[in-house]
Parts: C-alpha cells; structure tokens; sequence
C-alpha cells in the first residue's frame, strides 16, 4: 500500500510575523528576568529598600530601615572579608593532597541572596514586626530571582537564610531594640483637665526647631484642636517669655500649656509648666523629640487625643544647681520634691538649670552632635564610632572632683531616670518617675583609655569596661577643676561661669498629656 507523503506547509507572511514577535516576547522576557537577577545579587538594592522605607513612615519605620540596611552590612562583611577570600587564599601544603583536603568553592558557601534576603526581614522585623511582614515578600522574591539560576540549593538556602537572622541579632548587641510600649509613669494627683476642642490650651510653636515643623503641620493642629490658642515663636522673639505669657492665660483659663518643637523647646516649657503649676502638652516638632518618644507622644493625633479626654501622668524633672557664691556649699536644706522656684534660683540660692532628658559635661555633647549628624546616613552605631574617634582625637580630659573623689573623665552623663542600653549612647527610658539618676562617666586615667574605649565600642562590650563607671543615684555633687566646663542640658550646650554644681531631682514636678495606655495598645 502507499503511504501518502507528509505535507509542508509553507509559512505565509502572517505566520512569520507571529514567529518574530514571540521570538521578541521571548526576548524581552529572558532579559527583564536577567536584568532582575543582577540588580537582585547586588547588595545596593537593600540600600533603596531601605530608603523608601524609611520615607514611607514615621521614626519606627526609620529605625526598622536602619537596622534591616544593618543587618546586610553584617553578611556584606561575613561574605566579602571572610568566606570568599578563605575559599581563594593560598594552601601549598594542603593543596599537594587534593583528595584529603578538597579546596572549598564559593558554591559551597551559604546563599548570599539568601542571607541578605533573610538579614532585610529579619531586622525590620526586630523593630517592627508589621514592616517585617511587609517587606518579606519582596526580600524573598529578590532571593529566588537569584536562587532559580541553579546555581543555589535548598542547603544553602537554609545556611543563607541562617546567616540572615544571625546577622539581624547581631545587630541588638550594639543597638537594642527599643520596646514600642511608652516609659511607665503615674497618673497625677490632681487629674488634667479635658480640653474639648483644645479649648483653654495656649501653645507655644517654634518651628525652628527641626524638620518635622511644616505648614501642614500647622494646618493640622488647627484642625485637630481648632479652639486652642496658637503661638508661632518668629526669630527675635524671647521663647521664654511667650512661654511665660501662654502659662498664666492657662492659668487664668483653667487649661493647660502646650509646646511644640524640639527637645530645646520642651525643656523650656517643662520649666515654665513646674513653675506656673499648669499641666503641659508636648507635641513632636523636633528632629529627634526623644522626650515626647519616651512619653508616648509620637504624633500629633496622639497629643491631641490625650487633651481632649484629659488624659495625663506626672514625670520627674532633673536639676543642676550651682552655688550662691564661689565658696558656697551647692545643694541646701529645700526638700527635693517641691516645684516651687523650680526654674528660678537654686535652692542654695544660685542659678540652677532643670533638664528632662540628660545633662553632660565633657565632649559628650560634640559626640552626639556628630552621632546625629551621620545617623541618618550611616546608622546609629557605625555613626557613634565615627563621631567618638573624631571627639577622642580632639578633645581634651577633665580634672573633675565627683563626690568628694577627684578623677580624670573625657565625658560625664547623668541621665533624669534610668536609661537603655548600657553605655553611653543612651536611647530610651522605661519609666519617667523613678526618682534617680543614670550617671555614666567615661574615665581618661586608666592606660591607653582611648583605645580601650574605641574598641569596647566597637565590639559592644563597653557595659563591662573599665574605661566606663556607672551609677543610679538621686543626688550628685561636681566640681570641675581643670578644663572648660561646658555643661550641657538636653543637649543645649552653655558656657556656665561657675564649676561647681550639685545634681538632684525633683520628682513629679510635671504633668503631662498623653494618650491612656489602652490606647496606646490599641494601635
């Protein structure tokens, strides 16, 4: 039997047209997939993910960036400085005997995608765990983009992905993780009162202060209180004295004072609160706003609630008080808990100055100037080395006298309650009414103390240094008697002249909106 030919279809124009632009699809495709893989491997990618984080939310998502970027730098470091060039150095001895002793391949190694992947989520995640949940789809789907070369495993994957989280906790060693609850204090003897619409509420602006003041801050603030009576401090005003003028209208008005700017601001308008006796509002308008941070204030819808249902806590306020007359004893018989005069004269009858976060003398203050500076570009902690081998280099000791015992100090740091972490980067506080303070004093008389210091530092061991004395006291007496004595209160920098001051608190001074702890849990 015959068996009929096969058939050849000839292409026609239509058919060669369909080939060419699957042809063309198929293209486009195998290099947008290419294109992903290499800007996937490439560790400059976390550093974007970082950034749209970060302006994607408030200070948490800030913090959750810098400590994902963190993370990345860790396995950046593991990978390109150890495993790598370990795999590629020179063994002649070990060599000779290749099938005792196989010379290990980066193929071997944990999955760098992976880990970086792993090192992103995982410290976000630290911080904020809604944020971790967030980024975690787009960190593994960056890690399988590499992973589906073949040139990876699921053992190292797992090994990657092992080496991510490591690096992620690392991270807490140097720069613990600041819990998202606000610092304990207790409710006021006498309750706040609740200012519907803000009605009665004299709030003093300074926009000055940092970049979190806009227009539409104001604009907000308007809307969120529209029966508050708003001050804009404008450069050549006195801010003490609209504090002081906004204090006794509240007085008068049976409301309460409000300031909003940064730490500077609220430490102006805590003073003027304890002295008027008038409850104080503290909105974030700072740079920083470490204070309103560790109240609990980290918006200004926050604030604003807080007024309305006259919800408050009191919190101590730290005092440096100098002597009436160089050879006068600093302190004197006034008991620590009364407010009166509290921004006024001492109670030895000299100048004092009130602080609610920290005071310092040394080059503590040029330390956090410079930490600030870079901590925005380079992280906290790599910014605080930076920043304390700059300080070290050009700084000088001190010859001070600290309760009676003379020692040699490049910083001291005395802190209106018990600050976290260990050493002296302070970050947060869990309670605003213990009635002590956090000293820390990093000592310049031991041997090589510089280098000492810079290595605890750098290898985050600088609670259990010798260099570093720490103490929790509720009163401290300082003289300086060799160096310029810059005193530093909530780092305001002044050029005091008089040595000797005597450092105690006064417990509850003020009091101070902020939103129900229900509510806080609530968010």
């Amino acid at each position: 039997m015959k068996r009929p030919g096969r058939r050849w279809k000839i292409p026609g124009p239509r058919d060669r047209l369909a080939a060419a632009l699957d042809m063309s699809r198929t293209g486009q495709v195998s290099s947008t997939v290419d294109l992903l893989r290499r800007v996937a491997g490439h560790d400059a990618v976390w550093l974007g993910a970082a950034g749209v984080l970060g302006l994607s939310g408030g200070r948490t998502a800030r913090r959750a960036a810098l400590r994902g970027i963190g993370s990345v730098a860790i396995v950046a470091a593991i990978n390109h400085a150890l495993a790598k060039p370990a795999a590629r150095s020179a063994r002649p001895v070990l060599d000779a005997f290749p099938a005792l002793f196989p010379r290990p391949s980066t193929a071997s190694l944990p999955s760098s995608p992976m880990a970086s992947a792993a090192a992103f989520a995982s410290g976000v995640a630290l911080e904020s765990p809604r944020y971790g949940l967030a980024v975690l789809p787009f960190a593994l789907g960056l890690a399988s983009l590499r992973g589906s070369e073949g040139l990876d495993h699921r053992g190292r994957a797992a090994a990657g992905a092992i080496v991510g989280v490591g690096a992620a906790l690392l991270t807490c060693r140097w720069w613990p993780v600041k819990p998202e609850a606000a610092a304990a204090a207790a409710p006021p003897r006498r309750p706040a009162p609740a200012l519907p619409d803000g009605k009665g509420l004299h709030l003093v602006v300074n926009p000055s202060s940092g970049v979190s003041w806009t227009k539409d801050t104001a604009e907000t603030l308007r809307i969120l209180l529209p029966a508050a009576v708003i001050t804009v401090f404008e450069p050549g005003d006195d801010l003490v004295a609209l504090l002081d003028e906004a204090a006794q209208r509240a007085v008068a008005d049976g409301g309460a004072l409000g300031v909003c700017g940064g730490d500077g601001t609220v430490n102006a308008g805590s003073a003027t609160a304890a002295r008027h006796r008038v409850p104080l509002a503290v909105f974030p308008g700072g740079t920083f706003n470490h204070f309103a941070v560790d109240l609990g204030n980290q918006t200004l819808e926050d604030v604003a609630r807080a007024i309305r249902a006259g919800d408050a806590v009191t919190a101590d306020l730290g005092r440096a008080s100098a002597p009436a007359h160089p050879g006068g004893r600093p302190g004197g018989s006034e008991p620590a808990g009364s407010p009166d005069g509290a921004a006024e004269s001492s109670p030895g009858g000299g100048e004092q100055q009130l602080f609610l976060n920290t005071f310092s003398i040394g080059v503590y203050s040029e330390l956090v100037h410079a930490r600030e500076h870079l901590e925005k570009r380079i992280g906290k902690w790599p910014a605080l080395a930076v920043g304390l081998a700059k300080v070290l280099a050009t700084g000088s000791p001190l010859s001070v006298v600290v309760n009676g015992r003379s020692r040699r100090i490049w910083l001291l740091f005395a802190g209106n309650g018990i600050y976290h972490p260990a050493g002296f980067a302070p970050t947060y506080r869990t309670q605003l009414d213990d009635g002590l303070l956090d000293v820390r004093a990093v000592e310049a008389g031991t041997p090589l103390a510089r280098t000492r210091l810079l290595l605890a530092v750098l290898t985050g061991t600088l609670h259990s240094s010798r260099v570093l004395t720490t103490g929790q006291v509720r009163r401290l007496e300082l003289e300086v008697l060799q160096g310029e004595p810059h005193f530093a209160y909530d780092g305001e920098v002044t050029d005091a002249p008089y040595r000797r001051l005597v450092l105690d608190k006064i417990p509850k001074a003020v009091t101070l909106y902020r939103p129900a702890d229900e509510d806080q849990w609530l968010r």
